[in-house]
């Protein structure tokens, strides 16, 4: 892994973390036996070699089923801080983290069980591992937007305590506008608003999150890239995207990491960020991400200190938080 230590040691930003998807096979194993939870698998060795996958819907249908033994207050509490955990050690100070409150109410799982896990988590990190969090409740798009509504209604209670709403799950077919009521809602009630958009659907998801959606940031954003007017557009509102590498690696979005497109966002003017997406399945945290890029595209130092700047200065925080951070560049 060619990062230097000088690049190892710069704080960083996360923007694109599903916290689902920090769900490592150890602990899926763990807690499936701590739950008494039936899972088809007889080994961690089993679990891990489940992880491999090679298109969306794949991994898809093992992030749903992994999600199946977290069903405790306890359970999202230990999944949480072990990625914090994670997060911390590779010089990550302020996390923006996804969680799908959906996959775990149909399941019978009150949100008040998932909310309780999470922000009992969020408090340990932040005394103890000085890290700085915000929560982003996403919505799954291969549902309807009226199960959307009853759960962004459901997080009444929690609205002041979340920094946004997202967007997430499979984008096929499923494009930004179907969600426009919803993420007015949430506009109204003041929170930020993100969405996957580009990743496999087209261009013109892009433009839906930004026109319809109103978003704030775009998750993944990779096809913009086909869009002249779209990059112009990007680049003139400076509107972040939080790139994943090796996700997107694993998930076919590009052939090769030789192949990626972050050189040719930054070369763009793009705001585009480095993140883990869901690591435990994509096969590295932020570091391993940015080692990926350094190894295929040969970034060199002064490039990958933009990516990380920029996913500081993308985030949801206030200036002089920002600043802080910044100074250490």
């Amino acid at each position: 892994m060619s990062l230097s230590a000088t690049f190892r040691a710069l704080p960083k930003a996360e923007l694109h973390l599903h916290i689902e998807g920090s769900l490592e096979p150890e602990m899926l194993w763990t807690l499936a036996q701590r739950n008494g939870v039936p899972i088809p698998f007889n080994s961690v060795e089993e679990i891990r070699a489940a992880y491999h996958f090679s298109r969306l819907q794949d991994f898809l249908d093992i992030y749903y089923q992994g999600m199946s033994v977290l069903r405790t207050q306890r359970d999202f509490h230990d999944l949480a801080m072990a990625y914090f955990r994670k997060a911390a050690a590779q010089g990550v100070r302020r996390a923006e983290i996804f969680f799908d409150p959906q996959g775990h109410t149909e399941r019978g799982i009150a949100l008040a069980t998932v909310m309780a896990g999470l922000e009992s988590a969020v408090r340990e990190a932040e005394g103890a591992l000085g890290l700085s969090v915000g929560l982003i409740l996403c919505f799954l798009r291969h549902l309807s937007e009226d199960d959307a509504i009853r759960t962004f209604e459901a997080a009444e209670p929690w609205h002041g305590r979340l920094l946004g709403v997202g967007l997430d799950s499979s984008e096929l077919g499923h494009p930004p506008r179907k969600f426009a009521r919803v993420f007015a809602m949430a506009r109204k009630a003041g929170l930020k608003l993100v969405a996957h958009a580009g990743e496999e659907g087209p261009p013109d998801y892009v433009w839906q999150a930004l026109d319809v959606l109103g978003v704030d940031r775009i998750d993944h954003g990779n096809r913009a890239l086909e869009d002249a007017a779209l990059v112009r557009r990007l680049a003139a509102d400076d509107i972040a995207l939080t790139v994943c590498p090796l996700s997107n690696l694993k998930l076919c979005v590009v052939p090769d990491m030789a192949a990626h497109p972050a050189r040719r966002m930054l070369e763009a003017g793009l705001k585009a960020c480095i993140n883990s997406d869901d690591p435990a399945y994509f096969g590295g945290y932020v570091e391993e991400n940015y080692a990926a890029l350094s190894d295929s595209l040969g970034l060199q130092e002064q490039e990958l200190a933009q990516l990380s700047r920029n996913g500081i200065e993308a985030a949801f925080w206030p200036e002089a938080d920002k600043a802080r951070l910044l100074a250490a560049y």
